[in-house]
């Protein structure tokens, strides 16, 4: 079988486009992309081309781009072109100029896809550098599966294929190319794995590109089963409400697996080396807490519970408070805490005094939202000594607030329950009683 025939069955049987798809293809200018092109227009679909020039090798990335607007004006397709200072950009950003160069392009490529797939010419030898790479970097199984034929809308449909199956492609149609004098040197880390590495593995294990394709398979079987047992074990463990995912800290620890654990994080933004960290966080005391490296979320220990929940810029937040904060600032304002044993209800509703034994650390401070309901201190139900429940919707309308207010109104919970709204009434089931010693006041200070 051609690879012509090889690759059309490749891209039928893992559905990678349709014939009616207009795709936009990453065309470098080497043999590999330039396969990519004749692979296409042979096989009947529509595409455009793109092409960075990332001014990293002078005239030669000058020589690139002239080339690749001669290989569009002959397949008769159009060609978008874009200039990178991609040494200033790696230099702002504190960053490799593989990985400046890989940011850009891929960022590029998403603002003029539009509809279209965007189409790469990554092939097996690359697979091949990629999962030896990151098993010497160090990597979880995820790591092993190789480059993912599908990503989003990115195809990669050369990835069954050898880059030897396409230099012969390319000498068998007499294809032109450009070839790019920094794939010859070892000062990128893919170019030691591809000119010295993988070499000295092949006189080894001859067979050695075979049973690295072999065991991409195999690992992305594995993965498959590996993600549907830890998500069915995670779903009966957590509890999810809206954004926040509350995790019984005894049954996580029992099962005794680190594995396990990172697969909870992970979505959250915490790293593998905070496996160790969250372990500590469980046998410590409540209101203990713990923060992704980006700041985005937060683990906090709260009593037989794990919460993990998203920590945003405080004029949006929601704000998790622990028992030993007394300052607390927001967008609405700030509030004072303390615990008390002055027991006199207060004369203005900037103060809201709580029953200490009613209340659980830690708080949650947060902007009101549809749903939200709680039972407004001294309403009764119609004939009832029962207290009324009400949706703070239904409450901040018969307040007769204007808009503007209603939607900067703030609510503090207590294990999930609204204990006041902050500014205007506290709920029934919190109120100081004559058996009251204690109780958290907390003062609100409006802007």
């Amino acid at each position: 079988m051609s690879l012509l025939e090889k690759f059309q069955e490749s891209v039928q049987k893992q559905k990678l486009f349709l014939p009616q798809d207009t795709l936009l293809l990453a065309v470098s200018g080497g043999v590999d992309s330039v396969v990519l092109c004749a692979l296409c227009q042979l096989s009947g679909f529509q595409f455009s081309i793109a092409h960075c020039n990332f001014q990293l090798r002078g005239e030669e990335s000058e020589r690139d781009e002239l080339f690749v607007k001669a290989l569009a004006k002959k397949y008769n397709v159009a060609v978008d072109i874009k200039k990178f200072d991609t040494e200033k950009y790696a230099a702002t950003h504190k960053i490799a100029i593989q990985e400046a160069a890989r940011n850009l392009r891929y960022e590029w490529f998403a603002a003029i896809a539009a509809k279209r797939y965007i189409v790469t010419a990554h092939h097996a030898d690359d697979n091949a550098e990629t999962i030896l790479m990151h098993f010497f970097r160090g990597t979880g199984l995820s790591g092993l599966t190789g480059i993912p034929a599908k990503n989003k809308n990115i195809r990669r449909p050369l990835l069954p294929f050898s880059k030897a199956e396409m230099i012969d492609f390319a000498k068998e149609n007499k294809l032109d190319f450009v070839e790019d004098s920094s794939n010859q040197t070892v000062n990128y880390t893919r170019n030691l794995f591809r000119l010295e590495i993988l070499p000295l593995l092949r006189k080894v294990f001859p067979a050695v590109d075979q049973n690295l394709q072999q065991n991409i398979y195999r690992f992305s079987e594995i993965e498959k089963l590996y993600q549907f047992s830890v998500g069915k074990l995670l779903d009966k463990i957590c509890v999810r409400k809206n954004e926040e995912v509350r995790v019984p800290v005894k049954q996580l620890m029992q099962l005794n697996n680190r594995a396990l654990i990172y697969e909870l994080i992970r979505p959250f933004h915490f790293t593998e080396k905070q496996i160790e960290e969250v372990i500590k966080l469980s046998s410590s005391e409540s209101g203990r807490y713990l923060n992704a490296p980006d700041q985005q979320y937060q683990i906090v220990k709260h009593r037989h519970w794990f919460i993990i929940h998203p920590l945003r810029e405080k004029n949006n937040a929601t704000i998790v408070i622990t028992e030993n904060e007394n300052q607390i600032s927001f967008a609405n304002g700030a509030l004072t805490i303390d615990v008390t044993d002055k027991l006199k209800i207060p004369s203005t509703v900037h103060t809201a005094l709580l029953d200490i034994e009613k209340i659980e650390f830690p708080l949650v401070l947060r902007r009101w939202k549809e749903g939200d309901y709680f039972y407004p201190l001294g309403l009764k139900k119609k004939n009832s000594q029962r207290v009324g429940k009400k949706k703070i919707a239904r409450f901040l309308i018969d307040a007769k607030l204007p808009k503007s207010e209603k939607d900067n109104i703030w609510v503090i919970e207590s294990n999930q329950k609204i204990c006041w709204v902050v500014g205007h009434r506290i709920d029934e089931r919190f109120k100081i009683t004559p058996r009251t010693k204690k109780a958290l006041r907390i003062q609100w200070q409006s802007k």
